[in-house]
């Protein structure tokens, strides 16, 4: 069947009711389903209320730890974790640090649990610059510089 052009399905539909539809369909409720049902509404807009205040004080509390590790003799790289707790994607982070200062830099995952970016290279005050000044989302006092050295392996 060469040649049939196929049109593509259409996605579902938004149906967004007016004020009055709302009103009319509640109105053929019972008084006590009326009551429910606006009390239930009334919990849901708390409940998503203390869902956001939770989410701002956990961003606001989170830290962003920069560190610094010793490879060999003279070679480092840096680990930066806790960047998904204010709602950055880490792929596009270490994409963007990568272009940045012209280093390699990939997404691992941490015994932890968590993930961390790392980057070649000793850049962990260039880091913090760059993240205070293209992430307004990370605030400058959440952000922790450490230096850790790697125990040699014994072998």
């Amino acid at each position: 069947m060469a040649g049939v052009a196929t049109t593509p399905l259409p996605g579902p539909k938004k149906v967004v009711y007016c004020g009055d539809a709302v009103a009319a369909g509640l109105s053929t409720l019972s008084v006590d389903a009326q009551k429910r049902a606006e009390k239930d509404a009334q919990k849901k807009a708390a409940k998503a209320s203390a869902q956001e205040a939770r989410d701002n004080e956990k961003r606001a509390t989170s830290k962003v730890i920069i560190k610094r590790v010793e490879r060999n003799k003279r070679k480092y790289v840096t680990c930066i974790t806790g960047l998904e707790a204010h709602g950055l994607d880490l792929k596009k982070v270490a994409k963007d640090l990568g272009k940045k200062f012209a280093c390699g830099s990939s997404v691992t995952k941490v015994a932890s649990g968590g993930e961390e970016i790392t980057v070649q290279g000793d850049l962990s005050d260039d880091i913090f610059d760059w993240i205070t000044e293209n992430y307004e989302a990370v605030p400058e006092d959440n952000i922790e510089l450490v230096e850790d050295k790697k125990k040699k392996s014994a072998g």
